[in-house]
């Protein structure tokens, strides 16, 4: 609770990191107050605010924190059976096109394996264990972690069957309406592409929720560059191209895809079983 608060700036924020409502937190955070006999956070309008004594506190709680975290993986390391639950984060359009794939045959062959799903934007944590294994677009360079990289995913840009046969063969990237990325994702590749090929052309539809961007291009509102093993899946078809557009365009943005876990978890029966599953997924094929 000390941590959360320490990287929150409100009481509420806290008790979402801790999955409890922040009254909660708000009455834990007095009973220790009153027992160290001390005030560890300003409070208010604003926020909260460290105080010099949970400054001075904070070393010595993240270093709990880290004993704490190092006694869990080498429990996890006394596991023999694949059971227990395995917690993943990934790209909400991952989760639908690489991980639900996986499942039948995931669940069938291991049915004390029970999995919890986070298919969010944000990136947790597997340092702290906010997750036990993650897919990710960029390889992370920070941390005790073990990475594979699975594929190399290419970007097209494609929009909804009938928006594409209205179209017909584009003459210039600006003869379509489009969905874009907001700032989040300016400087990834597909951003860069993005703003380089329609340049002062407004987008109109911006989100920086993949997954947002592939449903609304599926209601033929515009066009979007998408990964391409979703293009199918969501129901969208490649925009088709003239020869001079097709000329210019020979070189489509691209992101590695990385499976990434804990090295003190890589060989717990649980978490192995999930790796090695997304391994071989048929979805992964390619280059």
């Amino acid at each position: 609770m000390f941590l959360a608060l320490c990287r929150s700036s409100t009481v509420g924020q806290a008790g979402k990191l801790l999955a409890v409502d922040g009254s909660t937190v708000s009455r834990r955070l007095a009973a220790l107050e009153d027992a160290l006999a001390m005030t560890l956070f300003d409070r208010g309008r604003d926020g909260i605010s460290a105080t010099k004594a949970a400054e001075d506190l904070l070393p010595v709680a993240e270093e709990m924190e880290s004993v704490m975290t190092r006694f869990s993986n080498a429990a996890d390391g006394l596991e023999r059976e694949v059971e227990g639950t395995v917690r993943m984060t990934c790209p909400p359009d991952a989760a639908e096109v690489v991980v639900a794939p996986i499942l039948p045959r995931l669940v069938e062959a291991h049915p004390k394996l029970r999995l919890v799903l986070d298919p969010g934007e944000a990136l947790l944590d597997l340092t702290r264990r906010e997750a036990d294994i993650a897919l990710r677009i960029v390889r992370p360079t920070r941390g005790d972690l073990v990475v594979t990289k699975l594929r190399t995913v290419s970007w097209v840009v494609c929009g909804s069957p009938a928006l594409v046969q209205r179209l017909g063969a584009l003459r210039a990237w600006s003869d379509a309406p489009w969905i874009s990325f907001g700032e989040r994702y300016a400087q990834s590749p597909a951003g860069r592409w993005l703003t380089a090929s329609l340049r002062d052309h407004e987008p109109v539809v911006r989100s920086d929720s993949i997954r947002l961007v592939l449903a609304i291009a599926a209601q033929g509102i515009g066009l979007a560059l998408v990964p391409e093993p979703s293009v199918a899946h969501f129901g969208l078809v490649p925009v088709k191209l003239s020869k001079a557009l097709r000329e210019a365009s020979t070189t489509w943005p691209r992101d590695d895809l990385f499976l990434v876990t804990h090295r003190a978890l890589r060989d717990v029966p649980r978490v192995r079983a999930v790796w090695e599953a997304l391994v071989s997924a048929p979805t992964l094929a390619g280059p």
